[in-house]
């Protein structure tokens, strides 16, 4: 008889057995998330921690501290977050010139009303579309929305559909979509699925190579059972987003 598919919650279970309860380690507050976001390129939550570090003690990430800063200054700091440090510093004073100015000095009161006009103003910001609103709006408490990680939406579609698509914003809507079928509308329950998914996505169920031969969903997951053949590796699937 055909094996009944995995649940979210079953697999969320699993991983959490496998990677032990994970924490959120970036700011969670609205604007440090954006400024902190900018810390590091290409963008990790490693990068974005070395840059948030020296730009905090060297600056510090208040507007006005970020406006009275010189480019150069900024571009030092961010230098130990990564590449293009001088485009990052432009990025934090428009970032900083946008809260100033435009709202108030202060983005936690902007984003104080409805979801759809919140996400609005955050999708204002630099390089924040609706994944980094969404993982923003969760973190904040601002609304229990089923974020998904943005550098690599595709496992859990892989879990429980077999294959991801080519389209990442078919394979980012189609795991919303099951978390919020699958998952009480709860910021806990939401922010648990992201970190432990997020988790996974780092270490095993990579962008590129998936490590089936360690996945603890190895025998209840749909992309593994179709694909691994016990070598270390998954087969590539026509039409995956490789």
């Amino acid at each position: 008889m055909p094996q009944t598919p995995i649940t979210v919650d079953a697999a969320l279970g699993a991983l959490e057995r496998h990677y032990g309860p994970q924490q959120v380690d970036w700011p969670v507050d609205p604007y440090e998330f954006i400024v902190w976001w900018h810390c590091g390129y290409p963008a990790s939550d490693a990068a974005c921690a070395k840059g948030w570090a020296a730009l905090t003690s060297a600056i510090g990430i208040e507007p006005r501290q970020l406006l009275a800063a010189s480019p150069a200054e900024l571009a030092e700091s961010l230098k130990n977050g990564g590449m293009v440090p001088e485009l990052r510093a432009q990025r934090l004073k428009e970032i900083a010139m946008r809260v100033q100015d435009s709202l108030g000095g202060n983005l936690g009161d902007a984003l104080d009303g409805p979801t759809g006009q919140a996400r609005k103003v955050l999708k204002q910001f630099p390089n924040i579309s609706d994944p980094g609103a969404d993982r923003i709006l969760l973190f904040a408490g601002l609304a229990p929305i089923p974020a998904v990680p943005s550098n690599n939406p595709a496992p859990l579609v892989r879990i429980l559909h077999g294959r991801e698509r080519e389209n990442y914003g078919v394979n980012y809507k189609q795991a919303q979509h099951d978390l919020d079928a699958q998952l009480p509308a709860t910021f806990d329950a939401r922010a648990r699925a992201y970190l432990l998914l997020k988790a996974h996505g780092q270490q095993l169920c990579k962008r590129t190579k998936p490590k089936c031969d360690r996945c603890p969903l190895q025998k209840q997951c749909a992309y593994a059972k179709r694909n691994f053949r016990g070598r270390g590796a998954a087969t590539p699937v026509p039409g995956s987003r490789r």
